[in-house]
């Protein structure tokens, strides 16, 4: 990033009210620049609203710094209008790896996405799940009945991981979470905390009696026979946060916070 007053900003605000009417007001104290042409990417709106922006920052990995204009802020900072550039100047830099998912229906088709929060797989029916999960090309469970089971980053450690009570991961720790959405049998596997570099591979047992969908974040397949999921090290991201309020702060926080 340049010296202060050239910083070039590009601002996106979510569908959200207050993330809109602050839009405006940003760009006519700071203007505005195409993502393209910016320094940095700010987000306003909640932790959607941070997702998106980072979505569209795997070919150019620019920083983004978020600003809570929602109602989720994890992954944003305090709201303010005035000191933005050196807000930015001064912010720590949390890097993020993302997950990448290739899953093969039962046609025998190929889908890949990106996932920088969690991939998922859950039942689409009525019908438990059934599902064999392998690690590092080694079977660790021949079948786990359950409603769905995600790999996780530490970034998406607080958000859909949290809620299925798996564990909250530093973002600097070099693990993921791979967590079961209400384990039918083995009732009690709570789930496992493998390597950052592990590759997971998830064979659906019975596809067509017992369907199943898969996502990365928010892109859903459906009718999933076979998902394989492990770290994207080529597409690292990078989020800005102001000092103590980093990342880290507010996951140690969170897991202080019962």
């Amino acid at each position: 990033m340049g010296p202060m007053s050239s910083l070039r900003f590009a601002f996106f605000a979510s569908k959200r009210p207050e993330a809109q009417a602050a839009l405006p007001t940003l760009v006519q104290r700071y203007g505005q620049h195409s993502e393209a042409d910016a320094d940095v990417v700010v987000a306003l709106g909640g932790d959607g609203a941070m997702l998106d922006s980072l979505r569209r920052r795997f070919g150019d990995s620019k920083p983004v710094y978020g600003m809570n204009r929602g109602t989720v802020g994890f992954l944003m900072n305090e709201y303010r209008e005035d000191d933005l550039v050196e807000r930015v100047n001064a912010a720590e830099r949390a890097q993020l790896i993302p997950l990448s998912m290739s899953a093969t229906d039962i046609h025998g088709r190929e889908h890949t996405a990106l996932a920088i929060n969690e991939v998922s797989l859950f039942r689409e029916t009525a019908q438990t799940a059934r599902l064999r999960i392998t690690v590092d090309g080694k079977v660790r469970m021949e079948e786990l009945s359950c409603d769905g089971v995600m790999v996780a980053t530490p970034a998406g450690s607080t958000a859909y991981n949290l809620s299925a009570h798996g564990p909250i991961l530093p973002i600097g720790a070099n693990l993921l979470a791979l967590t079961p959405v209400s384990a039918f049998r083995p009732r009690r596997w709570r789930g496992a905390l493998l390597r950052h570099d592990a590759k997971v591979t998830i064979d659906v047992i019975a596809p067509d009696r017992r369907p199943v969908a898969a996502a990365a974040d928010n892109q859903e397949v459906r009718d999933i026979a076979t998902v394989k999921v492990e770290a994207d090290r080529s597409k690292r991201l990078t989020m800005l946060f102001d000092p103590g309020h980093a990342l880290d702060e507010r996951i140690l926080r969170e897991q202080f916070g019962f």
